[in-house]
């Protein structure tokens, strides 16, 4: 039996790589992209790009995988981009509307450059909760978006 996509996302997401990983990752063999590149690609998006806590990892992978998705359906930069936008936006308001940001501090509440937020984080099971929420979100919204 086959893993879902999100199966495999919450699976790369809990053996230690960043959510933005985990969502790009998932996609690789479904859009036929060489999973290696994504993962070096999406390897400074994490903890809200970087740990600064700023767009969601699980947004950004998801904006890659709509990325990937245009650009192998139209050849016209121009109409990749516009593609691109549109689907972004709409899962950038779908996202929001579940869990009312996609700012990562505004997600987990806590500040990761602290090693008392970290701390925090860990004892919360905020990763294990809300990262893996956030991650579930992004894999739903891109379902609709994409697969018709």
């Amino acid at each position: 039996m086959t893993k879902s996509i999100e199966e495999r996302a919450i699976e790369t997401f809990r053996s230690g790589l960043n959510c933005s990983q985990a969502v790009f990752t998932a996609y690789s063999e479904k859009l036929n992209y060489d999973n290696d590149l994504a993962l070096s690609v999406s390897c400074g998006f994490g903890g809200g790009m970087g740990r600064l806590q700023e767009t969601c990892g699980a947004v950004t992978g998801s904006f890659m995988v709509l990325g990937v998705h245009t650009c192998k359906r139209h050849t016209d930069n121009k109409t990749r981009k516009e593609e691109t936008y549109k689907l972004v936006q709409e899962f950038s308001k779908q996202f929001k509307q579940i869990n009312g940001t996609t700012n990562c501090i505004d997600l987990l509440r806590v500040d990761l450059k602290t090693e008392e937020g970290n701390r925090i984080a860990k004892e919360k099971n905020l990763f294990g909760t809300v990262c893996e929420k956030c991650i579930s979100d992004s894999i739903g919204i891109i379902e609709k978006l994409i697969i018709k």
